[in-house]
């Protein structure tokens, strides 16, 4: 067997599952962008308001809190079949959004309405993304498909930004609006091609609702890697998001003064970033050190967004973007392999709906970063959150520094 033809059958893309299912993440994620870049800038530019963009940013996270009973619904009912009823509901809410449009009648009220009932499920989509892979991958392939799987929300970020810009400013936002229904519906179609398993299918019976969720946090308390995992994913969503997601129309236009196109590659420029450390992480495999990644480069990442808060050129934020982005996914995608490692098969939805809860570090972050920025201005409101992430992240790494540090601790075994 020849070199090609090894990494050929060992790639994760020599599953049949993985292949639909990475096409149907790319068309929602490229979806999500163009939807969040087109609806950001008409916030920002109808109000001219941060204090609205944050919350248009927050609500897009409203529904973190049910986040784990779309885990126990994918445990009950087949996380696949969950999957394409939540597309189906984005692809459901962007064609109303495209028919407000069509009409004229679209407002700023109902533009944040709609956001909020599609808040309601987005959150969920990137765990059971991340569900799916763990019941369709062998563990050998675990750290490849994930870091690859994350790709196709930074080429989304990419080309959905720079796309959502472009088309609204050449043919209006009728036309993006109906461009990102149907990246909806297709991402929905493919992902009938996934192939997974209810945890039924395999003779575990799934327990009630609280019970489940019960057993769920039990299971992730009583193993200290996950546990911090889960600490970290909330601290991150609070203190370092803030600034490359709800914060970058207001940067663009009142920091940089740039147009939407600047937002645009503003989006990019994280997203390159982001691309590249996805790389470097699926090359790496089982050789990755989950933990030790996970806290090193969360440092990294706080400092960064200290940093970029001094800034008040969007040469300079380009050139800074990029290094935030490789941070973000150095950080972000050992955290990920952190908590699918060791997860039994019927808690995995559970689990990762857990996982989801942290997101509403994002919301609590964004609206407190709002007044921040009216009181104190913009760099020492991010030079606050960078502060808060890098001495949060030293107490984690102090409280359970025999379970996250040494090479052969339980959070860095491959």
């Amino acid at each position: 067997m020849t070199v090609a033809q090894r990494v050929r059958t060992h790639s994760p893309f020599a599953i049949r599952s993985y292949r639909f299912q990475w096409s149907a993440d790319l068309m929602t994620s490229w979806a999500f962008e163009m939807e969040t870049l087109i609806l950001g800038w008409y916030i920002v530019v109808q109000t001219e308001s941060v204090l609205l963009v944050t919350l248009f940013g927050s609500l897009q996270f409203l529904g973190t809190l049910i986040a784990p009973f779309f885990g126990l619904a994918g445990d009950a009912f087949g996380h696949r079949n969950v999957m394409c009823l939540m597309r189906g509901a984005y692809a459901l809410l962007a064609a109303v959004l495209a028919a407000l449009v069509l009409t004229d009648t679209l407002t700023p009220f109902l533009a944040l309405l709609v956001a909020g009932l599609a808040g309601l499920v987005r959150p969920s989509d990137m765990g059971t993304r991340n569900v799916l892979i763990g019941e369709t991958m062998p563990e050998d392939r675990l750290t490849s498909a994930i870091s690859l799987s994350r790709i196709t929300s930074d080429l989304a970020r990419i080309g959905g930004a720079l796309a959502g810009a472009s088309i609204v400013a050449v043919l209006g936002m009728a036309q993006a609006y109906i461009m990102v229904v149907l990246f909806y519906v297709l991402g929905m179609v493919l992902t009938l091609g996934v192939s997974a398993t209810r945890v039924a299918e395999q003779g575990i019976v799934v327990p009630p609702p609280l019970r489940g969720l019960w057993e769920a946090a039990q299971a992730v308390w009583q193993a200290p890697p996950q546990l911090a995992a889960m600490l970290m994913a909330f601290l991150i969503n609070l203190t370092a998001y803030p600034f490359t997601l709800g914060l970058l129309p207001y940067i663009a236009r009142d920091i940089y003064g740039a147009s939407q196109a600047g937002l645009g590659y503003l989006v990019a420029a994280v997203a390159g970033g982001g691309i590249l450390a996805s790389l470097f992480v699926s090359r790496m495999g089982r050789a990755a050190q989950p933990a030790r990644m996970m806290l090193i480069f969360s440092v990294v990442w706080h400092g960064l967004v200290v940093l970029f808060g001094q800034i008040d050129s969007l040469a300079g934020g380009l050139l800074l973007l990029p290094l935030i982005g490789i941070a973000q996914m150095l950080c972000l995608l050992p955290m990920s392999v952190l908590l699918l490692r060791g997860t039994p098969p019927a808690l995995r939805g559970r689990i990762m709906g857990m996982r989801t809860l942290a997101v509403y570090g994002l919301p609590i972050g964004l609206l407190c970063s709002g007044p921040l920025i009216d009181w104190l201005g913009f760099p020492a409101t991010s030079a606050i959150y960078g502060a808060i992430g890098i001495i949060a992240t030293l107490l984690v790494l102090g409280t359970w520094r025999s379970h996250l540090w040494p090479r052969h601790a339980p959070g860095n075994i491959g």
